[in-house]
């Protein structure tokens, strides 16, 4: 039995959710629109401020993806609403991050800028040198975009260096020093 799949969705005020023929859903808020097309064992009903997701019989596969549904409906409903952010720290002597456009350049310690085209979905603002904010309506857009960037230079755990999550914990270990000293 799902039990995230067999939750109603309520929809918020300024949200406007529209189910169209083989379960494509759009939602319309404030921050922007979205479109998906979800599986057609699914029944999908937008009504009386709602949404709810029902699924056809009780095969584990129609159980997972019950759930997934709802969630992605729920993502959606949430990103037009109010955006999702990630923040990634850049730790390091001379590690630096600027946005010009539609450009991200960063100096990560290579011997060569890099730099990122940014999707036009996908919001970058340079908090200052060292903190970035990557912003949109689409939850899995931001994320992707976010671990793109931090795969260019992982937090490292000796030093600390690299990129990383804002709320991220380093597990810091340590060096080959520490261990002849003793």
């Amino acid at each position: 039995m799902s039990r995230i799949g067999n939750k109603a969705i309520t929809i918020p005020q300024g949200v406007e959710v529209t189910v169209a023929e083989g379960n494509e859903v759009t939602v319309k808020g404030p921050k922007g629109t979205l479109t998906k097309k979800f599986s057609p064992l699914m029944t999908i009903e937008a009504k009386d401020g709602q949404v709810t997701v029902k699924r056809p019989d009780e095969e584990k596969h129609t159980k997972q993806l019950h759930g997934t549904t709802r969630a992605l409906i729920a993502s959606m409903i949430e990103g037009t609403e109010k955006e999702f952010s990630k923040t990634l720290q850049i730790v390091g002597i001379g590690y630096r991050a600027a946005v010009q456009g539609n450009k991200l350049t960063m100096g990560l310690g290579y011997s060569h800028q890099i730099e990122m085209d940014i999707p036009s979905d996908v919001k970058v603002e340079a908090k200052d040198a060292n903190t970035l904010v990557v912003s949109g309506i689409d939850k899995q857009r931001v994320g992707q975009f976010a671990a793109e960037i931090r795969a260019h230079r992982k937090p490292e755990p000796y030093g600390g260096k690299g990129i990383r999550y804002s709320d991220e914990h380093v597990r810091r270990k340590e060096g080959k020093t520490a261990a002849a000293k003793k």
